[in-house]
C-alpha cells in the first residue's frame, strides 16, 4: 500500500465537495488501486491548515461550514499565514491540488512541478493563458499536470483528446461548454427577458452574482482555448475570439424557435482558430443542450464525428474530474 501526501488549495464548494470524495471513497481507492491518500494540508483564504501525519478532513468540513473560515481551527492543529508558492514549498506532499479561482495561479503551479510535485487543477486561467509553459515544466520534471475539470467538469473531454485518440488527426471541435449560458437561453425560449432570465440563474445559485464571466463568453473562451491547446497546439485566450450572450433578445430567440433550431452559446476550435459566440442550431443538434449539460463535437480523420456529452458543471461533477486526476497522479507517483 502505497501513501501519497495530497496537498488541498481552494476550500470552497468545489474544494469541500473533493474532501467529501475522498473520505467518501478512501477504501475503494485502497482496494481497487492500492493508494492511501493522505491529505497534508488544506488551504482557504483566511490560513493553511498542515498536519505532516495527516489532517482529520471531516473536522475541516466541520470547522469549514461552522465558521466559515480554516482559520477558525485551533484545536490540535496550527494554522500557518503562507502564500501558496510558500505553501508548496514548505509542506512536503506528493500532489498539489488547485480548487481556487486564482487567476496567478500558474507561479505557484510551477513551483510546484519544480519542486517535483504533480498539480491536479480545474482552475482555467493557467491553462488558458500558459499552457506551454507548464506543460514544458511537466515533462522536463516527468511530473504529472493534469486538469480534466477544466472543461466539461467530469464529462471526459480532455482525457479523451490526450489518452485516447492517440491515433487520429482532430480536424475540428464544436462545443457547448458553459451551463450558465445555457440556463439562461433555455429560459429565454419559455418567454423571460434576458434580465429576467439573468436573475433566475442568479436566484437559483446557477450565476454568480458577478455573471461577467459567463455572460461575456470569456469562461467559455478559457475552456475552448484550452481544447484547441490539447487537440492541436498552445495558443492562449488572447488569441481567441469570443463573443458573449447579452445582445440575445426575446424576440431573436423566439424566431429561432419558429424556425425550428435554438440559440447556444457554441465554441468552435479548429487549427489556429478560437471561436465563442451565439449560434442558430438544430433543435435536434447534439449541442442543443438544456440545463447544466456540455456536449462536443469532435470530428477526426479516422472516426468522423464523435459526441461527448455530460454534466459540465455542478459540484459533484467537478469534483469526478478533479478526483479522476488525483488518482491518476496518484499512481504515477506511486
Amino acid at each position: 500500500m502505497r501513501e501519497v501526501g495530497v496537498s488541498l488549495f481552494g476550500f470552497g464548494n468545489v474544494g469541500r465537495a473533493v474532501a467529501r470524495v475522498l473520505i467518501e471513497k478512501e477504501k475503494l481507492f485502497r482496494e481497487r488501486y492500492g493508494v492511501s491518500l493522505k491529505v497534508v494540508s488544506v488551504a482557504d483564504t483566511t490560513g493553511v491548515v498542515w498536519l505532516p501525519e495527516g489532517i482529520d478532513l471531516r473536522e475541516a468540513l466541520l470547522i469549514k461550514e461552522t465558521f466559515g473560515k480554516l482559520s477558525s481551527w485551533t484545536n490540535d492543529y496550527e494554522v500557518y499565514n503562507f502564500t501558496p508558492e510558500e505553501a508548496v514549498k514548505e509542506v512536503d506532499a506528493d500532489i498539489v491540488i488547485d480548487v481556487t479561482n486564482d487567476k496567478n495561479a500558474h507561479e505557484w503551479h510551477l513551483t510546484a512541478l519544480r519542486e517535483g510535485k504533480a498539480v491536479v487543477t480545474s482552475n482555467k486561467p493557467p491553462l488558458a493563458f500558459h499552457y506551454a509553459e507548464l506543460m514544458s515544466e511537466a515533462e522536463k520534471r516527468n511530473v504529472p499536470y493534469l486538469f480534466e475539470a477544466t472543461v466539461m467538469a467530469g464529462t471526459p473531454v480532455i482525457g479523451l483528446l490526450r489518452e485516447n485518440l492517440l491515433g487520429d488527426t482532430v480536424e475540428r471541435i464544436e462545443a457547448v461548454l458553459n451551463a450558465t449560458t445555457t440556463f439562461i437561453l433555455s429560459r429565454m425560449e419559455m418567454g423571460l427577458d434576458f434580465e429576467e432570465a439573468l436573475k433566475k440563474a442568479q436566484s437559483l445559485g446557477i450565476a454568480e452574482r458577478d455573471p461577467s464571466e459567463d455572460i461575456l463568453g470569456i469562461d467559455a473562451g478559457y475552456k475552448a482555448t484550452i481544447l484547441h491547446c490539447v487537440a492541436f497546439e498552445p495558443k492562449t485566450f488572447d488569441e481567441a475570439r469570443v463573443k458573449g450572450i447579452a445582445e440575445v433578445t426575446a424576440g431573436g430567440v423566439g424566431r429561432a424557435r419558429k424556425k425550428g433550431r435554438t440559440i447556444r452559446l457554441v465554441a468552435t476550435v479548429e487549427r489556429g482558430s478560437i471561436t465563442v459566440e451565439p449560434r442558430e442550431i438544430p433543435v435536434d443538434s447534439p449541442l442543443a443542450v438544456e440545463s447544466h449539460e456540455n456536449a462536443a463535437v469532435i470530428w477526426t480523420d479516422l472516426l468522423g464525428e464523435l459526441v461527448i456529452k455530460g454534466a459540465g458543471a455542478g459540484l459533484k461533477e467537478t469534483a469526478s474530474g478533479v478526483v479522476s486526476d488525483i488518482v491518476k497522479a496518484a499512481l504515477r507517483t506511486a
